[in-house]
């Protein structure tokens, strides 16, 4: 089959454009690197991974009405967005909430008060995800790290899966912190756990088919990766025993554009049954908006 356009896509990683804000904006990375690349020359810091970086060449007064008007032109019904300390993710979430889905940011280092925070978030925002990035906390803090621990718990208990980083990060940070075998403890000791992995798992995609097939909670959403690019091994994985493992996400505006996206997808080759999963029926169960 191939891909369809009227499937009403759920995209679990979409954001905004920042006009003349990017250095500022991905400061939080770019503060622990070293390379003289990453702090001088790039604007975005993993833009020598990708030929064009779509958010530097949009200029626009309505971030939030721009993305939007994206969304509608390759059929994306709803995207998944951070909200907390204001910016364009409240916005979208206020002006448009039947378009936008809130998520939460976590910092591990900021301990009880940062589980508190999320607590907030959801009784006012009503977060339907949490979001992780092991290699760009400061310092940084490991997958199965227990100060990450206290939020698992929290996910578990509000019924909310969490959005991880997993595999060498884009920046120039160091990767053990998400090396994909430490999923597995965070898996064993919350079994309770969903657990999707974002940008891609490499080198160790091989593993997160292993690991899939183990454990019931953890699932795989392909953001930051162009379609031509996914793994091979977990296409191979969701065309035979895990269709209800792979949840799409994008990477727009930051280092994909969705027109790129959508044309590659046309080359996809998932299975019938597998297309409606991946692009829809996934994210609204793991998001718990399926019921």
């Amino acid at each position: 089959m191939s891909f369809p356009t009227d499937i009403g896509i759920i995209d679990t990683m979409i954001g905004f454009p920042h006009p003349g804000k990017m250095k500022e904006t991905y400061a939080f990375i770019t503060r622990q690197t070293k390379d003289r690349e990453s702090k001088e020359a790039f604007s975005f810091p993993v833009e020598y991974m990708y030929k064009q970086v779509p958010e530097k060449d949009l200029v626009t007064d309505d971030p939030v009405g721009l993305t939007l008007s994206e969304m509608d032109r390759w059929g994306i019904e709803r995207g998944l967005v951070n909200v907390g300390g204001g910016g364009a993710g409240e916005e979208a979430l206020k002006r448009y909430p039947d378009r936008f889905i809130a998520s939460a940011e976590c910092d591990p280092n900021e301990g009880m008060e940062g589980v508190r925070k999320l607590t907030r978030l959801y009784e006012t925002h009503g977060i339907r995800a949490v979001t992780a990035f092991p290699a760009g906390t400061f310092p940084q803090v490991a997958i199965n790290d227990k100060k990450m621990y206290p939020i698992y718990a929290k996910c578990v208990e509000l019924g909310i899966p969490i959005f991880c980083t997993a595999g060498i990060p884009g920046p120039r940070l160091k990767f053990a912190v998400q090396h994909v075998e430490l999923i597995d403890e965070v898996m064993y000791d919350f079994p309770e756990l969903v657990f999707v992995t974002r940008h891609g798992c490499e080198p160790w995609a091989d593993l997160a088919v292993k690991l899939m097939l183990k454990w019931p909670g953890l699932h795989f959403s392909t953001s930051a990766f162009a379609p031509r690019y996914y793994p091979k091994a977990v296409i191979d994985y969701a065309n035979t025993r895990g269709a209800d493992k792979l949840i799409y996400g994008g990477y727009f505006p930051m280092g994909l554009s969705l027109e790129r996206i959508m044309t590659e997808m046309h080359d996809l080759a998932l299975k019938d049954e597998v297309w409606p999963k991946f692009l829809r029926e996934n994210a609204l169960r793991v998001l718990g908006l399926d019921r």
